[in-house]
């Protein structure tokens, strides 16, 4: 691949990248937007090494400048559109650095949200401030950021009702690049201490809701979950003050899942990644939640969505397929054509800080006089949070347990235990205190001796220095949270490691035990007698495991630093929205009624195609009915749509032609009184203005399969709760629309899989799947192919004089049956007498209508067969059509005068949108008057 340094060649390239984003080329044969590169892993590994170039590519570009440009040549042929892209991004970085070079520097912005900022903030006068930058995870991940501009934007926990004191803060902030969001106190009781700490907290931690005062829980939720939304947006407000065009906003944490929502009704191009730092629960639990819907929406509009684990991201993505009822798939959740990208990012710690704290000298210090004070006798260390999540009690009754089992170790062994205390205010949290201090009490009574106690524990936090130097002396670690988002304890252990090689025992159910899982003992912290085990494993471990375990652990936590998370993040969600503009270019734009509305009333002979299920029935909220609501419902016309379709039906100028693959029925009870074409069963059967049905299925098709894969159909209707089969005349129909979303996935693969190997291997049929359905019909059965033979009788009973001038198909098709859009489309070639899309009467498909349309020129002119063969009816009173012969030009159809609608299917080869039924309603009315 030729490298590209010139800035003129950048814009020659990004030109390119634009027209190729408006050309078929981006579409595969599947209607699917390309892959840029094979796989994201090789584009993030491609960055991540051209980020690494940049240090040593001074020479090279220094000596390719001419008179301020880079020179270089284009090569003679179109780049593909994977060359493209990887060249523009390498030139772009490039140019980057010649910017640089230059004194030049242009940074993109990252606007870094979060509930507090890293900045505390005490007030000493009426206009003077106090400020502290306090050194989290989030914060030593962002400070070895270069790349980017970063602006903090957060709460400064401080009430200030006051105009000046707010000013002032704004101002002492600035220059610590942060910008506070203020809040007033009665907010921050409802949106932080209640909704946040009472209700998200516990249930993303498996605790559930609160029970004791559950009554009282349950009044006050939808108050706190108001004050939620609105605490959001005014984190929204704040960043809209602050954006500029191509900034990042990087949102974070379970208190600002509304944010992303916010943020997109603002500006909708907006780059806007969420991260969240807590585990994330399966979707049993987070559906006990009253707001379950609202959250995951709210979350879904974010670009990119991240956690710190695989499982934390595949339970979001359950959570959105089962409660919300979208599509899961290996990159995300989609939702009518628009991905929002899942990935797990486990985060870091900056290892170079515990590594460089370790050799300071007064560490040092502290090490020797650890060492001498615990000589002859094994540490072990437990560093939390006085939190119901972190398993302290469980973690003291294991070593209880393990000093009942190994009295040997009584004076050989202690264990540090700090407990950080936290939320002192909350019941809860007292009752933990108490509990673990009798824990400590009781086992330093049992096995203590007037010299020693085999338990430390501490209720307060030591500074860095004095922990780094408790992590060098420790023989075994001790991590047995319960439920923890990541757990960095046992990275700095890790970091801190580099002489002494200790062991770590961590718990399965800390997000760092996907990390760390190889080197680490893992423990299940409520099984005691197996945590009391590994702590006699561990102090036993021979030193030669011990060495291999902690080579393993010290490698991983020194080359995936927190640095290298925020990095990698960012990347993603940059070429996440790069991805998301090219597969927006194929999403029809939606359908201007207005001019739909004037050419319609400027047009002489219309002809309206409307589809029926989702698109003139009522609206069916499935996830908001009852289990015992689920029941085969049969499709009906919407209620707003009575009066304006009746008088569309009568309009002289204008025919109706409703086409659906339900039953003949079904169109019967919903149209037996309009003045309506019908097409049922994807056009085999139609009824006339005269309500006569005809069928343009031949004899000769061969139905002999459909009993075997009706009884399929029942087998799987039993298996699977909640779904059903349609029995149709032409074919069958498996729907799992009211059932669990996930199993009934599975449940349809299974059914393919029996289909394909029985009943239908050697069939004449077609399998087609639908969102939530799966149909198997006779060959060659679509709504194309069928609106031919549906035209030419349209045409013959009307007896139209006149070409048809203006065409609107609208409807809810599938991927099969929108070759119906494309059958009136205008600009086809002249030498197409006989196009596929209306070969109705062609001998292969058993098609033989007696009036059939066919294109006769590249003018958008059709003529009409015309053969009044009556005879050849079937046995139940329908009549058939016979063989088609020539006739005069039916449609004279401009380019501007034929709209095809998609409604709420974004993926389409329709030319225009309509985002659902509702708009459909809206759009039939205005045509009516």
């Amino acid at each position: 691949m030729q490298k590209l340094n010139s800035f003129d060649e950048i814009s020659i390239l990004e030109h390119d990248l634009a027209e190729l984003k408006k050309s078929n080329k981006l579409v595969d044969d599947n209607n699917n937007t390309s892959t840029i590169l094979k796989t994201r892993l090789e584009r993030l590994l491609k960055e991540r090494e051209l980020r690494k170039s940049l240090k040593s590519c001074n020479e090279d570009v220094n000596s390719s400048i001419v008179d301020d440009r880079i020179i270089t040549s284009l090569p003679d042929n179109l780049p593909t559109e994977e060359e493209l892209v990887n060249r523009l991004k390498e030139s772009k970085l490039i140019s980057s650095e010649c910017e640089r070079q230059d004194r030049r520097p242009h940074k993109q912005r990252l606007l870094v949200v979060a509930n507090r900022l890293p900045v505390s903030a005490v007030r000493k006068g009426e206009s003077s401030w106090q400020l502290e930058v306090t050194i989290g995870g989030l914060v030593s991940a962002l400070l070895g950021i270069t790349d980017f501009e970063v602006k903090w934007i957060g709460w400064a926990e401080v009430n200030v009702p006051d105009e000046i004191g707010r000013k002032s803060l704004i101002e002492a902030l600035a220059e610590k690049r942060c910008v506070p969001v203020f809040l007033d106190e009665d907010l921050v009781h409802l949106y932080y201490n209640g909704y946040c700490n009472n209700i998200l907290w516990p249930l993303f931690h498996y605790l559930g809701l609160p029970q004791e005062d559950c009554l009282a829980t349950i009044r006050s939720f939808q108050s706190q979950f108001d004050a939620y939304k609105k605490a959001n947006q005014l984190f929204a407000d704040v960043v809209k003050e602050h954006y500029q065009e191509g900034d990042i906003v990087w949102c974070h944490d379970y208190h600002l899942m509304f944010l992303p929502k916010c943020l997109k009704e603002q500006n909708a191009n907006m780059k806007v990644g969420w991260f969240l730092h807590t585990p994330f629960p399966s979707s049993e639990i987070h559906r006990t939640m009253p707001s379950r819907s609202e959250l995951l929406i709210a979350v879904l509009a974010a670009d990119l969505v991240g956690f710190h684990t695989y499982d934390y991201a595949r339970h979001f993505v359950s959570a959105c397929t089962r409660i919300l009822g979208l599509e899961g798939t290996p990159e995300g959740v989609e939702d009518q054509g628009r991905l929002t990208r899942v990935a797990a990012f486990p985060v870091g710690i900056d290892s170079d800080r515990f590594v460089r704290t370790i050799q300071l000298p007064q560490v040092k210090n502290h090490i020797k006089e650890f060492e001498e004070r615990f000589r002859g006798r094994k540490v072990m260390l437990g560093v939390d949070r006085l939190d119901m999540i972190k398993g302290i009690p469980q973690k003291l009754l294991a070593f209880e347990k393990f000093l009942e089992e190994n009295p040997e170790w009584h004076e050989k062994v202690v264990l540090f235990q700090i407990a950080v205390p936290t939320r002192t205010d909350v019941p809860e949290y007292q009752k933990l205190t108490c509990q673990v201090h009798e824990i400590v009490g009781r086992i330093n009574g049992r096995f203590g001796t007037l010299t020693t106690v085999p338990i430390h524990h501490l209720d307060r936090s030591f500074d860095h220095h004095t922990l780094c130097a408790l992590y060098a002396v420790t023989d075994v670690a001790l991590v047995t949270s319960l439920r923890d988002g990541m757990n960095l304890v046992s990275y700095e252990f890790v970091a801190c490691q580099a002489s002494k090689k200790g062991v770590l025992i961590l718990s399965e159910f800390a997000g760092a035990a996907q990390s760390l899982g190889a080197g680490a003992i893992l423990v299940n912290p409520w099984n005691v007698t197996e945590v009391a085990s590994a702590i006699a494993y561990a102090l036993n471990m021979p030193s030669e495991e011990r060495e291999k375990r902690h080579h393993h652990n010290y490698v991983h936590v020194t080359t995936h630093t927190s640095q290298e998370w925020a990095e990698t993040f960012i990347s993603e969600l940059n070429d996440t929205v790069v991805e998301a503009q090219l597969r927006t270019t194929q999403i029809p734009p939606v359908l201007q009624t207005e001019h739909a509305i004037e050419r319609y009333m400027r047009s002489n002979n219309r002809l309206l195609i409307l589809g029926f299920n989702a698109t003139l029935t009522e609206p069916v909220n499935a996830p908001d009915r009852r289990v015992d609501q689920f029941k085969e419902m049969e499709s009906k016309l919407h209620p707003e749509l009575r009066e304006p379709l009746r008088r569309l039906c009568d309009d002289p100028k204008t025919t109706v032609v409703v086409l659906s693959g339900s039953h003949r029925s079904v169109l019967d009870k919903n149209f037996d009184d309009y003045n309506v074409w019908l097409a049922a069963e994807h056009g085999v059967f139609v009824r006339t203005g005269n309500k006569k049905w005809l069928q343009n299925l031949s004899d000769n098709i061969h139905m002999d399969w459909f009993e075997s894969v009706k009884h399929v159909f029942e087998y799987f209707t039993e298996r699977t709760p909640r779904s059903f089969f349609e029995l149709r005349e032409t074919s069958l129909v498996w729907n799992y629309k009211y059932a669990d979303v996930e199993f009934g996935r599975l449940q349809a693969k299974d059914m393919l899989q029996h289909l394909w190997t029985g009943p239908i291997s050697n069939a004449s049929v077609e399998v087609v799947q639908g969102g939530r359905s799966v149909e198997v019909r006779a060959h060659g059965v679509t709504k194309g192919a069928g609106i031919s033979g549906i035209l030419g009788q349209v045409i013959h009973d009307k007896d139209m004089k006149e070409p048809i001038d203006y065409v609107l198909c609208v409807g809810h098709f599938l991927p099969k049956d929108e070759d119906i859009y494309t059958f009136f489309e205008p600009e086809l070639p002249a030498a197409t007498p006989t196009p596929t899309h209306s070969s109705l009467g062609s001998p292969a498909n058993g098609f033989s209508p007696n009036h059939s349309a066919r294109r006769t020129g590249s003018g958008g002119g059709y003529s009409v067969s015309n053969s009044d063969s009556e005879d050849g009816g079937s046995n139940n009173g329908n009549r058939t059509m016979g063989s088609p012969n020539k006739g005069p030009s039916v449609l004279d159809l401009q380019g501007d005068n034929y709209f095809s609608c998609a409604v709420g299917r974004k993926r389409s080869t329709a030319r225009y949108l309509l985002n659902s039924s509702a708009d459909v309603v809206t759009l039939l009315k205005n045509l009516a008057g």
